[in-house]
């Protein structure tokens, strides 16, 4: 079977667990795009994020934001799609949180809105060297999220829900389902991603291969997390990460190695061009 597309999860996926893409990955990478294979990222993190990763590695496919609230051309230039959350939706999730005395941040193409900051929560754009400014990523603190959205009213395309405390999070997800126009996934164990109704990474992948004339058969998604699996149900073949959420593995085709044991090399290496 000839594939055309790989669609890539980025975290816990593509890159290991410093955040890079390491020399093995990459080198199949190209070898894939050698055979005139597509490698699409497809990702939660905001659009800036994802620019800066396909471009360090060399790509110029569109890209999948937002977990599919945004797609992006490679070079950043052209939005390809968008499916932006209502203002109205935002309000009550941020009031909600607020109730709660739950963390929570969202975000538009470039910049993360939040009342305040925490290096854990922002260990994936700040650590190494894959600082905020590096990826051109603005970090906007704002006192009063309610004045923001209603004065400014911002184009957003994800909202953000963190919390340590499982039991917590789960008794606030239930609560999140009262609140209607929205969709909610997941991309790690302690967290809430909330897009607008009918936004997700399977319905962005879908709008790319109807784009390009590809059919379910061609595409290859590779991915570790709940936000994943509508992705998966796109592709003719789904590939999940040994390290990825147990959820998942009922919803792909074959397992590879971890993100840390270059599984996505191993997997492309194995399935895709069959060495």
């Amino acid at each position: 079977m000839k594939y055309k597309v790989i669609a890539i999860d980025m975290d816990g996926t593509l890159l290991n667990s410093q955040n890079k893409v390491s020399d093995i990955n990459r080198q199949v990478l190209f070898k894939a795009l050698d055979k005139g294979i597509s490698i699409i990222l497809s990702t939660g993190r905001i659009l800036r994020s994802a620019l800066y990763y396909s471009k360090s590695i060399g790509l110029n496919s569109p890209v999948i934001t937002c977990n599919g609230a945004l797609i992006s051309s490679g070079d950043g230039k052209d939005i390809i799609y968008e499916n932006p959350m209502k203002i109205e939706s935002i309000k009550k999730l941020v009031k909600l949180a607020e109730e709660n005395n739950i963390y929570y941040h969202f975000y538009d193409a470039d910049t993360f809105f939040t009342k305040k900051t925490n290096d854990g929560i922002f260990k994936y754009y700040e650590s190494y060297e894959n600082s905020l400014k590096k990826q051109q990523i603005n970090l906007q603190l704002i006192q009063n999220p309610m004045e923001l959205l209603s004065q400014q009213k911002p184009i957003i395309y994800k909202f953000i829900i963190i919390e340590d405390d499982i039991d917590k999070l789960l008794g606030f997800e239930e609560k999140l389902r009262d609140i209607k126009g929205i969709n909610i996934s997941s991309s790690w164990h302690n967290n809430i991603e909330v897009m607008n109704e009918g936004v997700s990474k399977g319905v962005g992948l879908e709008y790319l291969m109807e784009t390009l004339n590809i059919n379910k058969s061609e595409v290859v998604a590779i991915g570790d997390n709940e936000n994943d699996i509508p992705m998966f149900k796109k592709a003719g073949l789904a590939i999940g990460m040994e390290n990825g959420a147990q959820e998942i593995k009922k919803h792909v085709h074959v397992i590879t190695d971890t993100n840390d044991e270059d599984g996505v090399a191993k997997a492309i290496e194995k399935y895709v061009l069959g060495n």
